[in-house]
């Protein structure tokens, strides 16, 4: 079987989290600068070799001063820890369906934790100008004070500004590469 690298298609693809602001809505947000890389065998993702990164600095809420915020030591402290990183160490359920789940090693605030991350396979398409692509979504749930970002703030009602979970959504959409 031969290799085949895959790449993000940003335009295409977007990484992004939700978490609970004042403990009764969400606060999404995402990045802008990223990079995703998949090895496979041939077109089978259950071989997968999965990395992606982003640069921390480039989280966008739609809120520049919540951004800012984003970017101190509070919470990614972007001047100290710039990345955030995923790479997989297996891969489990895939039977060439739709579902099924990469585990792997999260690295956020300077600290590496696993995770498992649900995947939806979308399937193999080539689009109009001959270029194959592959659909994905993943997403996950973790604590961000295990990565140790712990910043918050308590409410009148004795509550918490900021949950301690935050959910990851990534839509994906993979370009094979000649």
């Amino acid at each position: 079987m031969a290799k085949v690298n895959w790449v993000a298609d940003a335009s295409h693809s977007e990484i992004g989290f939700k978490v609970k602001h004042l403990m009764i809505t969400n606060v999404k947000g995402n990045f802008t600068d990223y990079a995703a890389n998949v090895t496979t065998e041939d077109n089978d993702f259950g071989t997968a070799d999965i990395s992606f990164s982003a640069q921390v600095a480039s989280v966008n809420t739609g809120n520049e001063q919540r951004d800012g915020h984003l970017r101190s030591a509070d919470f990614f402290d972007a001047e100290h820890h710039p990345v955030l990183s995923f790479k997989s160490t297996s891969i489990s359920g895939f039977d060439g369906s739709s579902d099924y789940q990469v585990h792997g090693d999260l690295t956020l605030h300077g600290q590496t934790h696993p995770v498992t991350l649900d995947v939806e396979f979308g399937g193999v398409a080539n689009d109009p100008w001959g270029n194959t692509k592959a659909g994905f979504t993943l997403s996950t749930k973790i604590n961000r004070k295990h990565w140790g970002l712990v910043w918050n703030a308590p409410t009148e009602t004795g509550g918490l500004l900021v949950s301690e979970e935050v959910k990851i959504h990534i839509d994906l959409q993979l370009l094979r590469q000649a």
